[in-house]
């Protein structure tokens, strides 16, 4: 263009020959500086424009009752996945994605909220020499469970572990922890020690309450009484937790949202405890399709006995 018009090129045969229309070139030709067309100088200002065009959080910002939602929503510490995946379900009259979300979080706009998201730190955990484990009697191995169990294609099938607190923490309370591998419902109970009879108390409690079929578990000695479960239970191979992923990414988030790593559990009451994992059961999963493990499991008879609700906010 600018070399058209310096040859005295009229602006209609210009659009002509750019195959645009005359009106275009005019707009064009008079965002030019002192009077001459600058192509370089165009394209600079064109590029500024275009930035400018959509800024970070735009569609949010644009919105008053989205942008009161998502702020309502993270305030009940609703990931941004959560709040996006629920929009959609419940077909509301306005949305953002959870890209969006982020977008608009990590900008000026949204940076006072950043303190709703569950953070984390990633770091190599340093490798430690592992203690010599005594045999568990008769234990099954996890290759040994049935089909549903492995595939997730049936109800009422667990995975199960402890988090236990610091060494210097000076006691020996922990928590014993199952999860529902396709409702996702996480159960637990206090015990005041990891022996095998304190486990055995903790997992008859939570069959009282959830319908078990099975449990999958590590090789740790607390399992050790595994045939008075009156539940078929099943052991990973040694040093190998990716074979129950469910049970230690729950405890990863149970950690990051509720109990920081070295919490001491004795300071940890029963209602407080019941009250992160009613927490975390009322989490809006992608997985399930935004709904959450309490609903899934109260929809196939997963929990036997009515759980008090409590807010989870």
């Amino acid at each position: 263009m600018e070399a058209l018009l310096d040859a005295g090129t009229s602006q209609k045969e210009i659009a002509a020959i750019l195959k645009v229309h005359p009106s275009t070139i005019s707009r064009e030709h008079q965002r030019s500086v002192h009077g001459r067309y600058d192509a370089h100088a165009a394209a600079r200002k064109a590029r500024v424009r275009r930035l400018n065009a959509k800024y970070q959080g735009m569609r949010i910002e644009a919105c008053a009752a989205l942008k009161t939602h998502i702020i309502q929503e993270l305030r009940r510490k609703r990931s941004p996945d959560e709040i996006a995946g629920r929009m959609r379900r419940e077909r509301m009259p306005w949305y953002a994605s959870k890209n969006a979300i982020y977008k608009w979080l990590y900008s000026v706009y949204g940076g006072a909220y950043c303190r709703y998201l569950c953070t984390q730190r990633w770091r190599r955990k340093p490798q430690q020499r592992c203690p010599r484990r005594e045999m568990i009697p008769h234990r099954v191995s996890i290759h040994e469970r049935p089909l549903g169990a492995t595939n997730c294609t049936r109800y009422g099938h667990f995975e199960g572990d402890t988090a236990v607190a610091p060494k210097r923490a000076m006691n020996t309370e922990a928590l014993a922890l199952a999860i529902e591998r396709k409702s996702k419902l996480l159960v637990g109970e206090k015990i005041p020690s990891l022996a095998p009879r304190e486990m055995t108390r903790a997992i008859r409690l939570m069959q009282h309450a959830v319908a078990m079929q099975s449990l999958t578990l590590d090789n740790g000695i607390e399992n050790k009484a595994h045939e008075r479960w009156q539940v078929p239970g099943f052991f990973a191979d040694p040093h190998s937790p990716w074979q129950k992923p469910m049970i230690e990414n729950v405890i990863g988030l149970l950690r990051r949202w509720r109990f920081p790593k070295g919490t001491d559990w004795k300071r940890v009451s029963a209602p407080r405890l019941a009250h992160a994992l009613a927490f975390l059961n009322h989490k809006y999963r992608k997985s399930l399709g935004y709904q959450s493990a309490w609903e899934v499991a109260r929809a196939h008879g997963i929990i036997k006995q009515k759980y008090p609700r409590r807010d989870c906010n």
